[in-house]
């Protein structure tokens, strides 16, 4: 090695967690708020049902359940965490990070903390930024979130978009491993020309909270779904092929996909075309619609709870949203 030259370690996911709302709000439940219907959600989305928190239930309140799982499957004290890394659009205030809140309620005092924004695509981004911390040895342990509470800027007067969004947290523990390949390559891309098609418009510097914007709605979810549908598509593919081809890898070589839970269609022109089949992905979306950047480590929770993923097994995340922001991450799961 040369002098100042930085080993990298290899980093694992060493335990995961989630957490849903108990409450669920069905198609059926949605028709009676707006101008819809069951079938007319299904064909579109795939979606049946979605989990909706409570009024006193904050983001960084389920993000904290949904650590402390992550913690217990790892074997883990909350005390051995260095990072904590929330992606959310849904914070709990402005400032401080949603991570703080975080890290005082599992009691992680030793861990400094921040939140990152890339819309649906705020775990991957996360994990791929502690990735890094954990490989060049800054930090041995850390913590990585998706959590959201989308309901709080979702317009139940828009039958457009409010049939999509539900509320949870995902979470992961990564640490340093010495068996394995553990996150093997990620692929990020963005491009901010598009911000238009998918944006939260009021309560930022642009447009300030006012009356006018209050009264115009401009402080929930606005989107394009066209042309979402066909940014999603390409990105999302172009990611998944690009990580897959830095590994020497095919496909066929990936156990299970866990995508972005954003729309049904979307998922099904993925599978085709990477040259797959819907049985390579694990779904849960019919039950849980799109909850932006909880979506993968909820459904990576779930998978790896449930027997479909094993040690050895290659795993591919695969994700986009607004921004807009994309990313694809293999990994070696190790557990």
């Amino acid at each position: 090695m040369n002098p100042g030259e930085v080993v990298k370690r290899v980093v694992t996911v060493a335990g995961t967690g989630s957490y849903l709302p108990e409450r669920v709000l069905t198609n059926d439940d949605l028709a009676k708020m707006v101008d819809t219907s069951d079938e007319w959600i299904r064909s579109r989305t795939g979606m049946r049902e979605r989990h909706i928190a409570r009024e006193d239930e904050t983001t960084s309140g389920m993000a904290a359940i949904a650590s402390r799982r992550a913690l217990e499957d790892a074997g883990i004290a909350a005390s051995d965490i260095g990072l904590i890394v929330v992606g959310t659009v849904t914070p709990d205030m402005v400032f401080p990070s949603t991570a703080c809140f975080v890290q005082h309620q599992v009691g992680a005092r030793d861990a400094f903390c921040f939140d990152l924004e890339a819309a649906c695509s705020g775990f991957l981004y996360s994990l791929e930024t502690a990735r890094r911390y954990v490989e060049t040895g800054a930090v041995n342990t850390a913590l990585v979130i998706g959590a959201e509470k989308l309901s709080t800027v979702t317009d139940w007067e828009d039958r457009g978009t409010c049939v999509l969004f539900g509320d949870g947290a995902g979470a992961v523990v990564v640490k340093a491993t010495q068996a394995g390949r553990g996150i093997i390559s990620s692929v990020m891309g963005s491009d901010g020309s598009l911000t238009e098609l998918l944006n939260i418009p009021g309560g930022g510097s642009l447009h300030p909270v006012s009356r006018t914007t209050l009264e115009q709605r401009m402080h929930y979810i606005k989107m394009n779904g066209k042309e979402v549908f066909k940014h999603a598509v390409r990105c999302m593919c172009d990611a998944a092929q690009q990580v897959l081809d830095k590994c020497g890898c095919t496909v066929e070589d990936v156990k299970c996909i866990v995508p972005h839970q954003a729309n049904m269609r979307i998922i099904q022109a993925i599978a085709d075309r990477l040259g797959t089949t819907l049985d390579k992905f694990y779904l849960n979306i019919e039950r849980v619609g799109n909850m932006s950047s909880a979506s993968v480590p909820v459904a990576l929770d779930e998978a790896a709870r449930g027997g479909r993923i094993h040690a050895g097994d290659l795993v591919l995340f695969v994700t986009f949203g607004g921004g807009f922001t994309w990313g694809a991450t293999l990994l070696e799961w190790g557990k």
